[in-house]
């Protein structure tokens, strides 16, 4: 196999990943890694149909092998050009430990090891949420500790022991404003090989998961959620998607290091609007 393409990664075979995927990949070599093969597969085959060039495989990002791994296969058809990260789990589909291994460790360590082999002035994105936003300002040293640990130290800090942490809901907010100040403190190192990355924290995206929670026992409070937002709806993949691009492309190139929030207002009616929480 000849090695005469620029490669995307991408990390989670889902709808906002295959959006921003599309907009950036015409001319690319473009791997689509899931922790489910046939998520990748599916992937695969929408984006081969269109005409691009996408090999699916399979990957773990809670294990630092199989990140190694999927880098080891994206090095043997080119250079890393762009890396995408749109893998995570949600609070209503895994445990406490689950979301801190997959969606905090897991992002700290891809943001790490692409960071060391993406190419000179290239470029990364990772998929975050509007639930780090939500909490709480943490202390200046909390930050510190989360944006600067050894990765593989993360996981043993006393902010996040399990035992300090609430519910999924929590650990999925700890684990994206970790992903929000890990972004800031790879940006740095990234910078180093004249390359960028930047994290965006959607808001309610239609896909097929967030369709299956609007439906779902906890409908209400996602309907709730965007009815009273300044957009007053829920976004679509591909309005995330045209953030991304910005990111990823040469119009992009004073942009590092940093988060977009894209939720049609929903964190600001949350903090001076209507969905303010009630104060006991």
């Amino acid at each position: 196999m000849s090695i005469n393409k620029d490669v995307i990664v991408l990390t989670g075979a889902g709808q906002i990943g295959m959006a921003i995927a599309r907009r950036m990949g015409y001319g690319k070599k473009i791997l689509v890694a899931d922790w489910k093969l046939e998520n990748a597969n599916v992937i695969t085959k929408v984006m081969e149909e269109a005409g691009f060039d996408v090999v699916p495989l399979e990957v773990d990002i809670s294990s630092r092998d199989s990140i190694l791994h999927l880098i080891a296969e994206a090095k043997k058809v080119g250079e890393i050009s762009m890396f995408i990260n749109a893998a995570g789990v949600s609070p209503s589909q895994a445990s406490i430990e689950q979301i801190l291994k997959v969606d905090l460790y897991g992002t700290a360590v891809l943001l790490e090891e692409f960071g060391k082999v993406i190419k000179e002035g290239g470029s990364g994105v990772t998929i975050s949420s509007q639930s780090g936003h939500r909490m709480p300002a943490l202390s200046q040293e909390v930050d510190r500790q989360l944006a600067t640990t050894l990765t593989e130290d993360l996981l043993s800090l006393d902010v996040l022991k399990p035992s300090n942490i609430n519910d999924t809901l929590h650990a999925y907010q700890m684990a994206k404003r970790c992903n929000v100040k890990r972004v800031m403190s790879e940006a740095v190192k990234w910078g180093e090989r004249n390359a960028r990355v930047n994290s965006i924290s959607p808001g309610i995206i239609i896909t097929p998961l967030a369709l299956d929670e609007i439906n779902g026992p906890r409908g209400d409070f996602y309907k709730n959620m965007f009815a009273k937002s300044p957009a007053k709806r829920p976004g679509i993949a591909d309005e995330v998607a045209n953030v991304a691009e910005l990111l990823l492309s040469d119009k992009g190139t004073f942009i590092t290091g940093s988060d977009f929030l894209i939720d049609g207002g929903a964190t600001a009616s949350y903090f001076y609007g209507t969905l303010q929480p009630e104060k006991n």
